[in-house]
């Protein structure tokens, strides 16, 4: 089973969240985000199990709980993926300029990777920069590892893994998941 959250950062930051989770809110400019993707897991998860955190720093539950999460913010977007399967990764992010997206595409991607963005007409291919990103991040995020290493990923040879992702609202979402799951809006949850 995988099921997807979306919601504001806005709006959640403002939950209250249990005394345990309350204790370690960080201070900073990434306060209200991580709130936030604390408030979407206690949502979807009750009661919430211990966090702890792998060598990379990803989150995730101890060993004794057979669930995996995994949450990507941007702009006042955030998104949870949850699953009882395996291990996974998400990424979302805000459809916008990137005036030296070509430049960060011709660092880190693959040349299956530059031959999708040129098989695009030339006003689509700022979003199949997202596209590719988004997926590349998801891949990155479900091994539990670094944004250095997204060079290493070639979103289109997932190896053993399966990628699915959206376009839609001005975001793009991208998810990597250990069997075949697709993202729809139909199976985005809405929170906040």
């Amino acid at each position: 089973m995988y099921r997807l959250f979306l919601g504001k950062i806005s709006t959640l930051s403002l939950t209250a969240l249990p005394p345990v989770l309350a204790e370690q809110v960080p201070e900073g400019k990434r306060r209200d985000a991580w709130i936030a993707g604390r408030a979407l897991l206690c949502h979807a998860v009750s009661p919430l199990p211990d966090i702890r955190y792998g060598d990379q720093g990803k989150p995730g539950f101890d060993d004794s709980h057979a669930l995996w999460f995994n949450l990507s913010h941007s702009g006042d977007n955030i998104a949870l993926l949850l699953s009882d399967v395996g291990p996974v990764g998400c990424d979302i992010e805000a459809l916008r300029p990137r005036p030296q997206w070509q430049q960060l595409a011709n660092a880190t991607f693959t040349v299956n990777e530059h031959a999708r963005i040129e098989r695009e007409a030339e006003e689509h291919r700022l979003n199949a920069f997202w596209r590719i990103w988004t997926r590349k991040e998801a891949m990155v995020k479900q091994r539990g590892g670094s944004a250095w290493q997204i060079v290493s990923f070639d979103s289109t040879a997932p190896q053993n893994l399966h990628l699915s992702d959206l376009q839609h609202e001005g975001l793009s979402l991208a998810v990597c998941t250990p069997t075949l799951f697709s993202v729809s809006d139909k199976v985005i949850e809405r929170v906040g």
